[in-house]
């Protein structure tokens, strides 16, 4: 069979919650493709019956992901064309997708990018972080060594750091990356363009006040990179006059020394001990 007579494969962005954030190439594409693989036929046929269209679904996840690329491989190569889509977003990217993608484009098959909506960038870019670049690490490891390692990989991380986690373990993460990172700035996305969507920034500390119960949906984290020390950034020297200033009128205005240091190391993006050595600096001064 000639290439020509193969059928192509769609990797096609679908919405992330509001059904009306597709575009009217995805669903022109998935009213001519011969099939269409969904993570969760479910939620697909929902989609798919909003707009009207029927079509073949396919399941494909990471439980039968491997068994189901050879299948749907023999598909293409007889001449269907198939639409990839996953529950949200884009497939592929912390969803179920790479495997047949690789497998399609090892054997010649067209690959063809629908573009949609993506969780991470729409959390970046109401963020205020900077976002380029930044660092995608999907969903962090549930237990054991493994979430340890990938922790202490994101405490020296000084890019803008992306990642996804589930409601069961929203608030452990929380508090994990504390331990490790440090009172560092977030913003937490949830249930992004849903009834319910609840956008939070601020610090870590202030997150893990905010959320002391069960929460639901699903969870974009934004977390701000490490920032350099002032001993280490020559930026920061030149900024150390104005951020002691700063320091000296919030203690003379009757805050405490402890809660003018997390203010500072917070509003800067400082590291606390950093800005306490200038507060002992001023009290000496004094």
């Amino acid at each position: 069979m000639s290439e020509k007579e193969r059928g192509k494969i769609y990797v096609i962005g679908t919405p992330i919650g509001n059904l009306s954030d597709i575009t009217i190439r995805a669903l022109e594409t998935l009213k001519k493709v011969d099939i269409v693989v969904a993570e969760d036929t479910r939620r697909t046929l929902k989609l798919l019956s909003y707009y009207q269209i029927r079509k073949p679904l396919i399941s494909y996840h990471k439980f039968n992901e491997r068994k189901r690329a050879v299948e749907l491989l023999r598909m293409l190569k007889s001449g269907r064309n198939i639409g990839v889509v996953s529950d949200a977003g884009m497939p592929g990217i912390s969803d179920p997708g790479k495997e047949l993608i690789s497998k399609a484009w090892d054997a010649g098959i067209d690959v063809v990018v629908i573009p949609g909506v993506s969780a991470v960038t729409a959390a970046l870019s109401i963020s205020g972080f900077e976002t380029t670049p930044f660092a995608f690490f999907g969903f962090p490891p549930s237990k054991g060594k493994d979430r340890r390692r990938f922790f202490e990989k994101l405490s020296g991380e000084e890019l803008t750091i992306v990642i996804f986690e589930s409601p069961k373990r929203f608030r452990k993460t929380l508090r994990d990356l504390q331990k490790h990172l440090g009172n560092r700035h977030i913003l937490v996305a949830r249930e992004l363009t849903k009834i319910h969507e609840e956008i939070f920034r601020g610090s870590l500390e202030e997150a893990i006040d905010k959320w002391l119960g069960p929460v639901k949906g699903e969870i974009t984290m934004i977390i701000e990179g490490k920032k350099k020390s002032l001993d280490e950034s020559s930026d920061l020297k030149s900024a150390l006059i104005h951020i002691r200033e700063e320091l000296n009128k919030l203690i003379c205005s009757g805050m405490s020394t402890r809660d003018a240091v997390k203010e500072i190391s917070i509003k800067y993006s400082l590291p606390r001990s950093d800005v306490y050595k200038e507060a002992v600096k001023i009290d000496r001064e004094r």
